[in-house]
């Protein structure tokens, strides 16, 4: 654990893959992951955790699929939005954006069940800066 400041732009200036999380930072048992998003994600959901995205830059949609049918949640810059555990979610970025999440360290990027994984889509638990 680093006991400086860490300037987030110089991470974002350190990669440019869309869907391949960098973990900036750890509290307690919680990784807080910076990611880009660019394109579709995947249907997937996490069995045992909520999923914390907080916009950064751009703007997202977020399709769920809940017990009386699927919707689309739009984020944009600075507007942040929980995924209740147990949902099966689909992030998506048509002009692309920068995001923060927030997850139990460990948990993968495609969650505990999901659809076909394309190579767009790194499966990872994060990769630390």
């Amino acid at each position: 654990m680093t006991t400086q400041p860490l300037d987030l732009q110089a991470v974002l200036a350190g990669f440019d893959a869309p869907w391949s999380p960098r973990i900036v930072a750890n509290v307690n048992d919680y990784d807080i992951r910076l990611a880009r998003f660019a394109g579709e994600h995947v249907w997937h959901k996490h069995d045992d955790t909520d999923e914390f995205f907080l916009v950064l830059d751009g703007s997202i949609e977020l399709g769920l699929r809940e017990a009386d049918g699927e919707r689309t949640v739009t984020l944009t810059r600075e507007q942040l939005f929980v995924v209740p555990r147990g949902t099966f979610h689909k992030p998506s970025s048509k002009e692309g954006a920068v995001v923060l999440l927030v997850e139990p360290s460990g948990t993968l990027s495609v969650g505990d069940e999901h659809e076909e994984v394309p190579d767009t889509v790194d499966v990872t638990v994060g990769h630390r800066v």
